[in-house]
């Protein structure tokens, strides 16, 4: 699945259109948390190094759904991305338009230009040719490194494709190959951590890994629908009654492939979902009538860990509870450490572990901290995702 990358690529002299995916969370007008403009800076930065480049940037924030809405500008982005960059970011008035056509002709070498929000346009979700044909039309060659916004058909994304020589960014081909040899070439034992509330969203992974897999340990509030089938008592705990055959079937097939699964054994209960709840233990698989399921117990923890300290490859998508309430963080947590510190390959995708991992100061020991949710889940279930696969082969 190698795809063509910007080292490939003659920019001298080139204006380069670069979609980004700077969707990032903004209060009071101040980015709150930078960490997908600081993923964009390499491939940014080696751009700008080219003798004669220009830079426009391209990006989407939020669900504005066609419509120009002020608190989802890109302008204290374009400041952000100035203090990083450490130079002056052009802000345009809008995606297209002769006025963004005239400051695309008037830029200068080094100059780096950042258009405003690409779905203040109905155009950009539409996938519409003429406006991926505008956007095109501000420069001589396209550079994707939004691996975030990579399952989505859109016009940035593959639109402007047809219309200029197109290759990946740095961060785009990193995804592309830590999630790609997970998925196709994973080293033994290969276990999969696999969390999160819903067995509805999880499906098409799990059904995916099942085929990979050496052990699969299921946490967080989906795990309650599985021990639910199993004939346990899960209190007031999540529960998809529309699923249970589903998790049967799993079940199964696991068995059926000799895959082994853990479920929790023990957890930290509550007698309410709510932050100030106390944490209650139930040292048994059964939780109790009245009782919600918060979070893995100790002794889940230590079996949890047990596979994960033997494991070459590690994927893990979701948390073990509900980690955002401090007082349920821990089994979380404890799996956060045991991963960074275990020595074996590791993926984190999903918005809520990635946080989970950036909550607890873990990124920098986990092998590669994935920045998209929905992309990185539709990559793990074997999906081909529209943003890749329109950009040209090696």
């Amino acid at each position: 699945m190698a795809k063509k990358t910007v080292k490939e690529v003659d920019f001298t002299n080139k204006r380069v259109l670069m979609r980004v995916d700077f969707n990032v969370p903004l209060k009071e007008g101040k980015v709150t948390d930078d960490t997908r403009i600081r993923e964009a800076l390499p491939t940014i930065k080696y751009i700008l190094e080219q003798q004669g480049t220009s830079l426009i940037l391209m990006s989407h924030l939020g669900r504005p759904k066609g419509t120009v809405v002020p608190d989802m500008s890109l302008k204290p982005v374009a400041g952000r991305l100035k203090e990083l960059l450490g130079k002056d970011v052009i802000m345009a008035p809008d995606c297209v338009g002769d006025e963004v056509t005239k400051l695309a002709q008037s830029m200068k070498t080094g100059d780096v230009m950042l258009l405003e929000n690409l779905r203040f346009n109905p155009g950009e979700k539409k996938n519409d040719p003429d406006f991926a044909k505008k956007l095109a039309s501000l420069a001589d060659t396209y550079v994707n490194d939004a691996f975030g916004t990579a399952h989505r058909p859109e016009a940035s994304m593959v639109g402007v494709n047809q219309y200029l020589p197109s290759c990946a960014g740095f961060l785009l081909e990193k995804e592309i190959k830590f999630l790609g040899d997970v998925v196709a070439n994973p080293e033994k034992p290969f276990v999969a951590i696999i969390g999160g509330s819903k067995v509805s969203t999880k499906i098409s992974v799990l059904e995916n890994l099942l085929s990979k897999v050496d052990t699969l340990i299921i946490g967080g509030g989906m795990a309650y629908t599985f021990l639910k089938c199993m004939g346990k008592t899960i209190g007031k705990s999540l529960l998809e009654e529309d699923f249970l055959d589903t998790a049967q079937k799993l079940l199964d097939a696991a068995r059926a492939k000799n895959v082994e699964i853990i479920l929790p054994v023990d957890h930290y209960a509550a007698s309410e979902f709510a932050e100030t709840a106390v944490p209650e233990l139930v040292s048994d698989v059964n939780i109790p009538d009245g009782k919600i399921g918060m979070d893995i117990g100790p002794k889940t923890i230590e079996a949890v860990k047990e596979r994960i300290l033997k494991a070459k490859t590690i994927v893990w998508n979701g948390p073990m509870g509900v980690f955002e309430f401090d007082a349920f963080a821990k089994g979380t947590l404890e799996i956060a450490k045991t991963v960074a510190e275990s020595g074996a390959i590791s993926v984190v995708g999903g918005g809520d572990s990635v946080a989970a991992v950036n909550k607890f100061g873990l990124s920098g020991k986990i092998s590669h901290v994935s920045t998209g949710g929905g992309a990185s889940l539709e990559f793990l279930e074997g999906k081909a995702l529209p943003g890749i696969e329109a950009l040209p082969s090696k």
